[in-house]
């Protein structure tokens, strides 16, 4: 095996300490905003635009920019 220290105590401090301020555990991790941002700006991204879209198909038009 590798001969490396044990970090899981040190991490076990963080998490514990976090979930006790109520951080959710999926962002308590120093990565997560790495991960997270590109999932929020798909997940809001892709609602504005089928909100923009239905607003148009309301309104009469069925292209994104045109008026036809």
């Amino acid at each position: 095996m590798v001969n490396s220290p044990n970090k899981v105590p040190e991490q076990q401090r963080v998490y514990q300490q976090a979930y006790k301020q109520h951080t959710r555990l999926w962002k308590i991790s120093p990565r997560s905003n790495v991960l997270l941002m590109p999932y929020y700006v798909l997940l809001w991204g892709t609602f504005g635009a089928s909100m923009y879209m239905m607003g148009r198909k309301v309104l009469g038009y069925n292209t994104w920019f045109s008026k036809n």
